[in-house]
């Protein structure tokens, strides 16, 4: 296991260095997307301004409030609480994701599936999965809301956060085939086997 400091953006030679169980903090740049953002940006052809090759988006649709433009303020919204939500229902975004604009990392909890697994493995990118329950903690480590694109899809617009130490986050999907959810499955169905077979279940 190693741990990674990584200033976004990435190339595809740093994600493909990342194994499963490695550790990862992010720095500079974190883009919020979320279900309304991906169907719009991928399946209704919506573009956005914002470049986001070689960048990390995380599950979320944040809580904010909205204030006046100001120099700490330059979207015109204050970040409350912003957690993460749970990736499997986000599943087949994955791969047009990274194909369309270039996306390395997805942020989130509760894992991806196998198409997931698959995309990462041929362009180079990586789940790194946060624990659930922590949004006071997550929003520590944003220190702006930058800019808002696709505003009209609010709270599941494409927001554009300033971080600072964002993280320890686990890899747990590789570019290498290799993943965590697979691991636990496995060793899950292992004991679950053993059990039975103690009882004389068949």
């Amino acid at each position: 296991m190693a741990h990674y400091q990584l200033t976004m953006p990435v190339t595809e030679e740093q994600v493909r260095q990342l194994r499963v169980n490695d550790t990862v903090t992010l720095e500079s740049t974190l883009f919020g997307i979320r279900d309304a953002t991906q169907i719009h940006m991928l399946d209704r052809g919506r573009s956005t301004r914002f470049d986001l090759d070689g960048h990390a988006v995380i599950h979320t649709a944040p809580n904010v409030r909205k204030v006046e433009r100001s120099e700490a303020f330059p979207a015109g919204y204050q970040p409350v609480c912003i957690g993460t939500t749970t990736s499997d229902r986000m599943e087949r975004f994955t791969r047009p994701l990274m194909e369309r604009f270039g996306v390395r990392f997805i942020v989130g909890k509760g894992g991806m599936r196998e198409g997931s697994l698959e995309a990462f493995r041929d362009l180079g990118g990586a789940y790194l999965a946060i624990v659930g329950g922590t949004a006071a903690l997550e929003t520590t480590w944003i220190e702006q809301i930058e800019d808002v694109d696709l505003d009209d899809l609010n709270p599941e617009s494409l927001w554009k956060f300033r971080i600072r130490h964002f993280g320890p986050l686990l890899v747990a999907m590789d570019s290498h085939g290799g993943s965590l959810y697979t691991e636990v499955r496995a060793d899950v169905d292992a004991r679950r086997a053993e059990v039975l077979a103690s009882l004389g279940v068949v």
